[in-house]
């Protein structure tokens, strides 16, 4: 019987090394090569987490590119994975939210992506596609089935309301009913899972792409458990018991704007208070149990790893570690979770090895998950398509790599506070409105800006180079003669609005080279080449990022303009179609 078949309910696999059982060698190395996915939830890149995990470091990131500038376009669970898996920014997918009606499973169905996604391309390409751990929120015990995810060979979901629960999970297995896995580490039988499927694939004569989504180190949700005000409690990640007492004496990172003394951000970041002991003490004990949970998947990944080496695959197989978005904790005095455009949040680790990949390199060009899916066509040399918004990471010496300095940020919503101490007002509320935003993260030649336009009107502009925990607002400044890059603040905003003002609602080509959409002659293609003075009187003329209403969701007749200007010859300037 095919281990993926077993379901052991006692005798749980409990730690890395557990599966010594020698395989023999499958079979000869495929055409095409294979791929490894594992994405974990929520996973920190700014605050350190990796570096606690050393088989994902030694097995993954030192064996092969360590992508340090890369970035999620949506700091929030349902949109970034649907952004990943479609290679389209969440304007272009309309699924922002984690539950209907503006996101969520039901909304990806709704929007027609079950038939146009990537399993269903990769697997008409010839490829055999499993997936286990969480899909994306709203996957739910009443949305299973209505319809089943199409594109995989073998598939083992885990479902809400007990996706985030550590020791109460239900997972639903190909098409057949859910199952409790109550009493069970859920880390542990996504390893079990993962394991079971990499042995189907490996006794298959066709390339396989394997897809591992553990929970971890995601805040642990009970269902049902909600707070004061009706509100769902987010508390604390829980770790498996043999990980439970590790790393004791380690804090979060004393940055500069953790918990800082003068209020920073805007909207309702900047009316945060100061935090006290008693809280800052539960966020260093929420960092813990963080790392702690990663344990599991760090034992994991080193599990699937062996499992390739042992059945000679592991030359043929690309192999990636990621997470779906960023997180913070008590940065900007912000109790722990997601959903802003501060670094901690759309910043996340990315590793891949494989054949070609050299080891042990790092590589500082700008990528994001909107990337990825055009990077797996490229790697399994399958043509891009068309409605990709991204482009291929420069993985392959000959490869359709775009070079490009900027990422499209975007959220529509709440934020929502994780964290026993996550809870504001009277009522006990976990939830702040009006965090519908648009931004742009730029890093190019001599530059490392973000720059934010929120739907109330409030402005962000960090400067990281001088100021690389987002502190100083510089957009606010008063100094009338404050030049940034060598040129007049106005000036810079000027062209950073018109930048935005692509991006908010590009497609295809336009956002790999949005500079083209405002310079169609070609000569420009950064923030560099747009700063020449020039183009002063034509950029002042450009209209600007703004919303026509505050929503939760994105309805582009909502969104303000939409088209700016074209530079033309110098003497006369027209709207972009």
């Amino acid at each position: 019987m095919k281990l993926s078949n077993i379901v052991t309910l006692s005798g749980f696999l409990v730690a890395s090394g557990a599966i010594s059982q020698q395989y023999p060698l499958q079979r000869n190395v495929t055409r095409k090569p294979n791929f490894l996915f594992i994405m974990t939830d929520d996973q920190d890149l700014q605050l350190n987490s990796p570096a606690y995990t050393p088989h994902i470091l030694n097995r993954i990131k030192e064996k092969g590119v360590d992508f340090v500038n890369h970035f999620v376009t949506t700091a929030l669970c349902c949109p970034s994975r649907v952004s990943l898996w479609t290679g389209r920014q969440a304007h272009n997918t309309n699924v922002t939210d984690v539950k209907p009606p503006w996101g969520g499973y039901p909304k990806f169905i709704s929007q027609g992506f079950n038939d146009n996604w990537f399993p269903v391309w990769f697997q008409n390409a010839g490829y055999n596609t499993y997936y286990t751990g969480k899909l994306m929120n709203a996957h739910s015990l009443s949305t299973y089935n209505k319809p089943f995810p199409k594109g995989f060979n073998g598939s083992d979901f885990l479902l809400d309301p007990h996706t985030y629960s550590y020791y109460n999970s239900t997972y639903q297995r190909n098409q057949e009913p859910p199952r409790s896995y109550a009493g069970h580490y859920t880390t542990d039988v996504i390893a079990e899972k993962a394991l079971g499927f990499l042995n189907d694939a490996l006794e298959s004569d066709r390339p396989f792409f394997v897809a591992v989504s553990p929970v971890a180190p995601h805040s642990n949700i009970e269902p049902g458990a909600l707070g004061r005000s009706r509100q769902t409690l987010m508390t604390e990640p829980i770790p498996a018991p043999r990980h439970q007492h590790l790393f004791p004496d380690v804090k979060l990172p004393r940055t500069a704007n953790f918990n800082p003394v003068n209020r920073t951000g805007v909207s309702w970041v900047s009316n945060l208070a100061l935090q006290n002991q008693t809280v800052i003490d539960y966020e260093d004990h929420f960092y813990r149990q963080r790392l702690r949970a990663l344990q599991g998947v760090d034992e994991l990944v080193d599990q699937l790893i062996s499992r390739l080496e042992d059945s000679g695959e592991i030359d043929n197989t690309y192999i990636i570690y990621t997470s779906d978005n960023g997180f913070h904790i008590g940065q900007h005095r912000m109790p722990p979770g997601k959903t802003t455009g501060f670094d901690e949040d759309i910043r996340v680790p990315f590793f891949i090895r494989g054949p070609g990949i050299p080891a042990g390199k790092t590589v500082d060009h700008v990528s994001t998950h909107i990337d990825l899916v055009p990077t797996f066509f490229e790697l399994a040399d399958l043509p891009l398509r068309d409605d990709f918004d991204g482009t291929p990471l420069p993985i392959l010496r000959e490869s359709a790599t775009v070079p490009h300095e900027h990422v499209t940020v975007e959220f529509w919503g709440v934020a929502v506070l994780e964290g026993e101490f996550s809870t504001i007002g009277p009522d006990g509320d976990t939830h702040f409105s009006n965090n519908t935003y648009k931004s742009a993260r730029i890093l190019g030649e001599g530059y490392n800006l973000y720059y934010s336009v929120w739907c109330h009107g409030e402005h962000e502009l960090y400067d990281l180079t001088s100021d690389p925990y987002q502190i100083n607002n510089i957009y606010a400044s008063e100094n009338p003669t404050f030049h940034l890059l060598g040129r007049p603040l106005d000036a810079v905003i000027a062209r950073l609005d018109a930048l935005l003002l692509v991006l908010k609602s590009c497609q295809g080509s336009t956002c790999i080279e949005p500079w083209q959409v405002i310079h169609p002659d070609g000569s420009v293609h950064s923030l560099k080449d747009a700063l020449d003075p020039q183009y002063d009187i034509f950029y002042q003329q450009q209209p600007k990022v703004s919303y026509d209403d505050c929503l939760d969701g994105y309805l582009i007749a909502h969104e303000g303009p939409q088209v700016g200007l074209q530079y033309r010859d110098g003497l006369s300037w027209s709207a972009w179609a």
